[in-house]
C-alpha cells in the first residue's frame, strides 16, 4: 500500500493506492488508525482477483456471505469512517462487476486486490461517532454522538 497526501486541509485528501496480494479491508483500517481518521467519506476503482460481500439479514442481525471467486473490476466502492468505541471504523459497499458484463454487489467483508485499487479518502475536520442500536444488532452513525 502506498498513500500521499494531497490536500492537508481543512479537509485533508489523501490518494491511497493498494498493490497485488493486499487485503483491501485490512489495509484501509490499517491507513485509518494511522492517520487517526475519524469522519472520512471513501471511494474507489480497480481489481479483486476474489472478494466476499454481505448482505445484512436484519432479522438474524448477521451478514448473509457472498464469495465471488474471480477476477473482478471494482465499479464502485464507496464509503464512511466514523468512529466505533473510539477508533476508526470502515464501512463499505461495493459494487463488482464480472466478465460478463453482470454485477454483484453488497457490503465489502474482504477483497484481495489485482492488479491495483485506487482510492481517495476525504477526511472532514468534525467527527462521526457510532452507537450501538440493539434493534439492528449493528453500531451505526449517530450525528448526536
Amino acid at each position: 500500500m502506498k498513500s500521499k497526501l494531497l490536500n492537508p486541509g481543512p479537509e485533508r485528501t489523501y490518494a491511497v493506492v493498494l498493490e497485488p496480494g493486499d487485503e483491501a479491508m485490512e489495509a484501509l483500517q490499517r491507513f485509518a488508525v494511522q492517520e487517526s481518521l475519524n469522519a472520512s467519506r471513501v471511494s474507489a476503482i480497480g481489481a479483486f482477483e476474489r472478494a466476499e460481500l454481505g448482505y445484512f439479514e436484519i432479522d438474524r442481525k448477521d451478514y448473509l456471505r457472498i464469495p465471488v471467486d474471480a477476477q473482478v473490476e471494482v465499479l464502485s466502492l464507496v464509503g464512511d469512517v466514523a468512529l466505533d468505541g473510539g477508533k476508526p471504523k470502515l464501512h463499505l459497499h461495493a459494487v463488482l462487476g464480472r466478465r460478463d458484463g453482470s454485477t454483484v454487489g453488497g457490503h465489502l467483508l474482504s477483497g484481495v486486490v489485482r492488479p491495483t485499487l485506487e482510492v481517495l479518502v476525504t477526511e472532514s475536520p468534525g467527527y462521526l461517532r457510532k452507537t450501538w442500536d440493539a434493534r439492528f444488532g449493528l453500531a451505526l452513525i449517530d450525528p448526536a454522538a
